[in-house]
């Protein structure tokens, strides 16, 4: 008797060496109770049985197999077979799946599942029913008495019922015997329905309105998939005043070969000169009216890239009276075909733009071929070089008028620029590179009307040098609670770029103008090769004086900068008297604008942004762009902006601009939202352009109201009322579009 006990720890003993041997066959294998994963549960219980090799837990059960979790008021596992019987809120989770019923089984091995009363969904779409089975490896799953919705509520408006459902997720669904219910009500059947799903889900799109240029409208768009290589779109419109328009969006993915996009629309608008009312010069617009888009883009190996657009449209407005969000990011496209191979220390670039479209003013280059060699170190020297050099044939056009072609002159060039810099930092922190370069270009005997230049060569020579430093200073214990500082560094860099040109050869009246300057909001580049406009290279002697300072501080243990000011100024040495400050003709001024940009962040939640060019030599404010933007949490944000363009800047003739504008939004509710955009002209007055949107979420789509009023001079005023919504699982407009182009909120 006195050898009992000890059989009896001899018995549980090898029952213990059993369990830990089958652990460690299957040693990513875990079972247990649910509170030691999740404390504060129901304290649960798992024991083994060495009689039939499982697991059983009560009150809670966790297992953990591989990539795959499990839970479930209670269950078991068998430790051979590996299958698993769970009863009781149960969840499987593998990978980004998520399976929620009452019973299921689940082979871990195989990964054969079997399911009552279950729930599963990954946005946008959800289903749920009486019965399931599936392999998860073949990622296919059956099922019988199931509803499939995209709304993403737990008793959804919308649902599709059907007797037996296959799907394959993130591919396809398949149904039979399927019925559509809205609110509890039958409204359509389909005895067998298939339905792509995620990001090559065939869907239509349709957006009605009102506008006083078009009269009624429906935009209609359908996006079909045939294929992981092709997808495209449909479009279908009608405007009352201004009739049908028609025309298909193709799109063929080839990996490595790239990826194209072809589109085309056509209108037989029945009144062309609706929407051009106070605009400058229309020009002749046809009835018939079309736009061609055909883009390409491939990077075929590793150091390769190829790009080309093809741009036709019928007249200057076609994108300004129906794609108004095109025309407002890109007014005068241009078609083109580049190369661009590149190396370590080289990159070369071929580049084509034939003319297309004749009422643009453009320079065609047939081709132009650029060599450019990146800042390198000379062997063992301390001196650094780089280069760039291009050849092409160029043919300048002004845009056409009263259909009278307006091709200026043409002319071939061949330019080479070298510089070599000596880079040396003193004393460990005051950095100075002196450079000297020189520039040899050709220009072929013009040819064409306006030509009146023969063959030329023209030499530059340029030397400078650059100067500048950092300091830096810490305060770690400072702490500003109103502006959230957690510490503070204060960032200064100044510098100093002086620039020495002396008069080239042949001074640019002397020269075809085909890369020339151009009237500009900011600050042209002073160092070779980055000024870039070949043709107007002049005399220069000037110094250009930067300053820089950065505020940084500690929000949420991450640096951030709370305040970036940047200014610059010119100091021009001696003035030439052919090209001023602004890159057209004309006689600089001793100084250039002060330009200024500030960015600062005094919350996470407030940034104020600011950009100014102040001409002090007349005192006089050219350019200025000011917004704060308020966002504190998601249920609100605004952003108040002002914009003022001085009169004649940056070109001669421009208008003068003052411009206020002011963006809200506010979510009233998980249903509701609003939208209020208004730009206010200060200089006359006028409310010139107003828009306002109401969102509403309807559970499997998403919708917006827009009433808009645009108010332009010697034109009648433009009202715009829209209804935009679309499927949530594929919205026409993606998180965030509508803020950037409002326009898609009334049309394309």
């Amino acid at each position: 008797m006195t050898r009992l006990p000890a059989i009896f720890a001899l018995v549980f003993a090898m029952a213990l060496l059993s369990l830990t041997a089958a652990a460690q066959d299957e040693p990513s294998l875990v079972v247990e109770a649910l509170d030691k994963v999740l404390p504060g549960n129901v304290k649960g219980d798992v024991h083994y049985n060495p009689g039939s090799g499982r697991m059983e837990g009560t009150n809670g059960i966790y297992v953990q197999y591989k990539d795959i979790s499990l839970m479930a008021d209670g269950g078991s596992v068998d430790s051979q077979s590996l299958e698993v019987e769970l009863d009781g809120h149960v969840r499987i989770q593998t990978g980004d799946a998520l399976w929620v019923g009452e019973h299921a089984r689940y082979n871990l091995k195989t990964r054969q599942l079997h399911a009552e009363e279950f729930r599963t969904g990954k946005f946008p779409v959800f289903a749920g029913g009486q019965g399931l089975s599936g392999d998860v490896n073949a990622n296919v799953f059956t099922g019988t008495n199931v509803y499939v919705t995209t709304d993403d509520y737990s008793d959804p408006s919308v649902r599709l019922r059907a007797k037996r459902i296959r799907v394959i997720p993130n591919k396809s669904v398949e149904m039979w015997n399927a019925t559509l219910w809205a609110k509890g009500v039958p409204v359509f059947y389909f005895p067998y329905y298939q339905r792509n799903l995620g990001l090559h889900a065939n869907n239509l799109n349709f957006l009605p309105g009102y506008r006083s240029s078009y009269g009624a409208y429906l935009l209609n768009d359908y996006t079909w998939y045939y294929s992981d290589e092709l997808d495209g779109k449909v479009h279908l419109d009608y405007r009352t005043k201004r009739g049908v328009g028609v025309g298909p969006d193709f799109n063929l993915h080839m990996d490595r070969w790239g990826d194209a996009a072809f589109r085309y629309y056509y209108l037989h608008d029945d009144r062309p000169y609706n929407g051009t009312n106070g605009v400058t010069n229309p020009g002749p617009i046809p009835q018939n009216r079309q736009r061609f888009n055909l883009t390409y883009q491939a990077t075929p190996a590793t150091n390769l890239n190829v790009k080309s657009v093809v741009d036709y449209q019928t007249d200057p407005l076609m994108e300004h009276d129906f794609f108004e969000s095109a025309f407002r990011d890109n007014p005068q496209p241009y078609t083109f075909v580049e190369i661009n191979p590149w190396w370590e220390n080289w990159s070369l670039d071929a580049e084509a733009t034939p003319r297309v479209n004749t009422f643009f003013d453009e320079v065609a280059r047939l081709p132009d071929i650029r060599l450019t060699g990146f800042r390198q170190e000379l062997g063992q020297t301390p001196l650094y070089y780089d280069s760039q050099s291009s050849v092409g044939y160029y043919r300048k056009f002004l845009a056409e008028t009263n259909g009278l072609d307006q091709f200026q002159y043409s002319a071939g060039r061949a330019d080479t620029y070298h510089q070599i810099l000596l880079p040396w930092t003193f004393f460990n922190w005051l950095n100075v590179a002196p450079r000297v370069g020189g520039r040899l270009t050709y220009y072929g005997s013009e040819s064409g009307p306006a030509a009146t230049n023969s063959e030329t060569y023209r030499t530059v020579f340029n030397t400078g040098v650059g100067t500048s430093f950092k300091s830096t200073r810490l305060w770690a214990g400072a702490t500003n609670s109103l502006l959230q500082v957690d510490g503070l560094r204060h960032v200064i860099e100044p510098s100093a770029n002086y620039v020495y040109v002396p008069t080239p050869s042949a001074t640019p009246n002397q020269l075809p103008q085909f890369d020339s300057d151009q009237p500009s909001l900011l600050l042209l580049p002073l160092d070779f090769p980055d000024y870039a406009n070949i043709d107007s290279v002049d005399s220069q002697n000037v110094i250009r004086f930067g300053v820089r300072n950065t505020l940084q501080t500690k929000r949420d243990g991450q640096v951030e900068n709370l305040l970036d000011w940047n200014i610059l100024l010119d100091w021009r040495l001696d003035p030439n008297g052919r090209t001023n400050n602004l890159g057209a003709p004309g006689p600089q001024k001793t100084f250039d604008d002060l330009y200024s940009k500030l960015l600062f962040r005094p919350r996470t939640w407030l940034t104020l942004e600011s950009q100014l060019r102040q001409d002090i030599n007349s005192d006089r404010l050219n350019l200025a762009f000011h917004e704060i933007t308020f966002s504190p949490n998601e249920r609100w944000s605004w952003g108040l902006g002002h914009w003022y363009l001085a009169n004649g800047f940056p070109a001669v003739g421009g208008e003068s601009q003052n411009l206020v504008t002011s963006t809200f939004f506010f979510r009233v509710n998980d249903n509701y939202a609003a939208r209020i955009a208004d730009y206010f002209n200060a200089q006359d007055g006028r409310l010139q352009e107003q828009s306002y949107t109401l969102y509403r979420d309807l559970r499997s789509w998403t919708g917006g109201l827009t009433f808009r009023v645009i108010n332009n001079i010697n034109r009648p005023v433009d009202y715009t009322i829209a209804f935009s919504f679309s499927l949530k699982f594929n919205p026409r407009t993606k998180v965030g579009d509508d803020t950037v182009r409002p326009y898609r909120l009334v049309g394309e």
